[in-house]
Parts: C-alpha cells; structure tokens; sequence
C-alpha cells in the first residue's frame, strides 16, 4: 500500500549533509517529497522531528523521523533492498567506510568549515590542518581501495563513501574561488582530486548540484557573516 512508504525529506538545498540523503535516496530509487527548511525560522515541524539538535537533514518515514545524514544513510540502505547497496557486503570493509565516512564528516569537513569562517593565523592554522587531514584520507582510501578509488561509471550507482565524499566535497571549485587557495590539489591528492571529478560528471550529481554562481553567493554570504561575528 502507497501509505506504508510515505517518505519526506526536511533539509535545505545549501546543505551537504541535506544533500547527501538527497542522493542516497535518488540513487536507490526512493521516491519522496523535499520539505524546504528555513534554519533562521524554523518549521514546527522540524522542531518535532528533531527537538534534540533542531537541525537538518530528517527523514520522516511513515511518520517515523530519522535525524544524522550518516544515520539516515544506513537506515535507508537497511529497509530498503532493492536498487544499488549503500554499503559494502564485506565486513571489515563495511566498517572501514563507516570510519572514513565519519571522518569526512567529523574531521574534514568540520576543518574545511573552519577555512571558510576564518582568516589570518587561524585560517592559515586551518588551512594547514585541512592538507594534513586530505593527506590522511587519501592515505587510508589507498589502503581500502588498493586497486584506486572506487569505480564510477554512468549508472549513478553511488556507494556510502562516495555519496558523504561527493556532497562535502564536491564542489571545491567553489570552496577555492570564494578562499583563493586549491584545496583538492591534483598532484597533492590524486586519487581524491580522480575520484571527485568522476563523480561530479555522473548525471545525478549534476542534476542535484546547485549552479555554481548560486553557491559562490552563498559561500560568500556564509564567509562574511562569520567574519563580521567573529569581529563583533
């Protein structure tokens, strides 16, 4: 019966963490509703979904809410069986993604956040930091994936990994055009800098990545209000 997989998603299109259920619900071939949020007038019902955090991305499922992107994934892969798995089979190297999964999130993106909001020492202190994570995680991918970064090709069949990597970093080009430094160095970081261009030519990438002038303004705005608080 339709009414036993009623699926909406609370987020914002600004989001990475909102974007990331996005595409692991596209690419499973989940049908559901997008509920726009608006953090600086929060819904009652996002409220009710998530009175913990009070933040996005939710996923209601059957009236049941589901809070934390990584969480989020791992429910969707878990109830729903059909469509292209999340998660390896393997359990060593499920529980290795789920650890580097987690360090994109907790580690990398939490740095690179830092990057945006700062400037003079803190930022170089950030920006320092932000190389010698990418350097750790190119590392560790190496070791998971010996034979290179897992393979893509046109069918959108996106794993765990490469959807929480795609929606943090996939648009570095408008990280680097907002700061003026290249984050995700080709000869620095080839396997990431192979893996994320790859994944950013599959056509359900494109047709969920916001243009990129929209995300320049965006990430500038972000820049600026964070300077000016830090300032004030």
């Amino acid at each position: 019966m339709a009414e036993e997989n009623v699926v909406s998603l609370h987020g914002t299109w600004a989001s990475p963490f909102s974007k990331c259920v996005e595409l692991a619900l596209k690419t499973k071939g989940i049908p559901f509703e997008f509920v726009e949020e608006d953090l600086r007038n929060k819904s009652p019902s996002l409220l009710k979904y998530n009175p913990v955090h009070k933040k996005v991305p939710v996923l209601v499922h059957n009236g049941k809410p589901i809070a934390e992107s990584l969480v989020i994934l791992e429910y969707i892969d878990e109830t729903w069986k059909t469509g292209p798995k999340l998660l390896l089979e393997d359990p060593y190297k499920r529980a290795q993604v789920r650890f580097w999964a987690g360090y994109l999130q907790q580690h990398l993106f939490v740095t690179m956040s830092l990057v945006c909001k700062s400037d003079g020492e803190v930022q170089e202190k950030a920006i320092k930091e932000l190389f010698e994570k990418l350097k750790t995680f190119e590392e560790g991918i190496k070791d998971l994936f010996p034979d290179g970064a897992p393979s893509i090709d046109c069918s959108n069949n996106l794993g765990l990994l490469d959807i929480v990597l795609c929606s943090q970093f996939g648009p570095h080009k408008v990280q680097e055009e907002v700061l003026g430094i290249t984050t995700i160095d080709p000869e620095k970081n080839p396997l990431l800098f192979t893996w994320l261009k790859s994944l950013n030519e599959l056509p359900l990438v494109k047709e969920l990545t916001p243009p990129h002038e929209k995300l320049v303004a965006v990430l500038h705005f972000f820049r600026n209000y964070a300077l000016k608080s830090s300032a004030a």
